[in-house]
């Protein structure tokens, strides 16, 4: 199984320099091998392959005059920045032609130095490493410090360097983790759950853990430094450093949700043996009139982290279809009692009488189907599971 893992770089002014310095030469040869390859399209040419182009654009050019800076940046930038065009391109095909699944991929695009996130991906060929003492040497740039918070299950292959819009430096690593090591005890519980606005989670057994909204808390800070951006003057240093500011403020408020999110994850997965939810169409909320509440909530960051932690654990995640009518049903008779308009907190059954609130009924419903979509998938991986004849 792949991780990444992310630390906190501190490089000092000469490296922010050198790291400025390749993450525009990476980007330069990036848009001129889209302009070649768009240029081709046009007129009717072959698809231009890396290989070609690492000639033309990297070797051939820093014998020139107007390329000859390409030199300042380790060979291995350079070509790991066509080898990701080579991946966008794909992933665009792919999504055009029906294989990839998901939303539609659009065509790479050219890159600017206004950009807030810029990027290098440093390979075995650039000779970086980790020191003895704990510094990422990287070439041509330094060793720079790093705050590691854990030690790396294995040896990765390749580190990228990333600045984010607050001016943040990091180290990302994707490294092979061992499935066995991180393999938890069965458990004999699991767990239904509702996701909601008023109430971000709601569980089967009635637990309901509200929604820290951390956007709406930090409302009124984020409109103080948008409304301090907007008054400066465009191109100017000053407006640079307010734009950072707005950064920094989103990215707290980020980080305080990706830590909330991750420690309720943590503990639905390690409590449980399956846990079932049901799928959002997060994208078609978003277009209503919650989309700042349903963008505040995280669900599709929570789903995500739900999933790799139960592979990780050996546990079960479950997806219920978003058709399913979960605040339609009687989780006690199973009697369909229609639509009803959000304000309707709680209802009463018409088959059995039970009053029902109608998040906990729903998170029932989800426990049930899927208890009953997770021993359909059982069967169906029991080899020589043949209904008995019976008469």
């Amino acid at each position: 199984m792949q991780l990444r893992y992310a630390f906190r770089l501190y490089p000092t002014v000469g490296q922010r320099q050198a790291l400025a310095c390749a993450f525009g030469c990476a980007r330069v040869v990036w848009n001129d091998a889209l302009r070649v390859r768009q240029d081709a399209h046009a007129a009717g040419l072959p698809f231009p392959k890396s290989a070609d182009l690492s000639k033309s654009l990297i070797t051939a050019a820093k014998k020139t005059e107007k390329r000859a800076w390409l030199s300042a940046a380790p060979v291995g930038v350079l070509q790991q920045s066509l080898r990701d065009q080579d991946q966008a391109w794909r992933n665009f095909f792919d999504s055009a032609s029906g294989k990839r699944p998901g939303p539609k991929v659009e065509p790479p695009r050219f890159k600017t130095r206004r950009d807030n996130r810029q990027a290098a991906r440093y390979t075995r060929s650039d000779r970086w490493s980790i020191t003895d003492v704990g510094r990422l040497r990287l070439p041509k740039v330094g060793d720079v410090r790093v705050t590691w918070s854990r030690r790396l299950p294995s040896d990765p292959s390749s580190v990228t360097v990333v600045k984010d819009p607050a001016g943040r430096y990091w180290a990302s690593f994707v490294v092979e983790t061992d499935p066995a090591s991180d393999l938890l005890p069965e458990v004999d519980t699991d767990c239904g759950i509702d996701l909601g606005l008023t109430h971000f989670a709601i569980t089967d057994q009635g637990v309901k853990i509200d929604s820290p909204r951390f956007l709406r808390r930090a409302e009124k800070k984020l409109k103080k430094a948008q409304r301090v951006l907007s008054r400066k003057v465009k191109g100017s240093k000053n407006r640079d450093k307010a734009r950072v500011k707005v950064a920094r403020a989103h990215a707290r408020v980020a980080n305080a949700r990706k830590d909330w999110l991750h420690k309720l994850s943590t503990r639905l997965i390690g409590e449980n043996q399956a846990v079932y939810v049901e799928t959002l169409s997060v994208r078609a909320l978003a277009r209503t009139r919650l989309a700042k509440s349903v963008h505040d909530a995280g669900w599709s960051q929570f789903l995500g982290m739900l999933e790799y932690k139960a592979v990780k654990a050996g546990r079960q995640l479950v997806k219920v279809e978003r058709g399913f009518p979960s605040s339609q049903l009687c989780s006690a008779c199973g009697v369909k009692d229609g639509p009803k308009p959000l304000n309707v907190r709680s209802w009463t059954c018409g088959g059995c009488g039970n009053v029902h609130d109608r998040d906990v009924n729903a998170a029932r419903n989800i426990l049930f189907e899927g208890r009953r979509s997770r021993a359909a998938l059982t069967r169906q991986h029991i080899p020589g599971d043949v209904p008995a004849l019976t008469g």
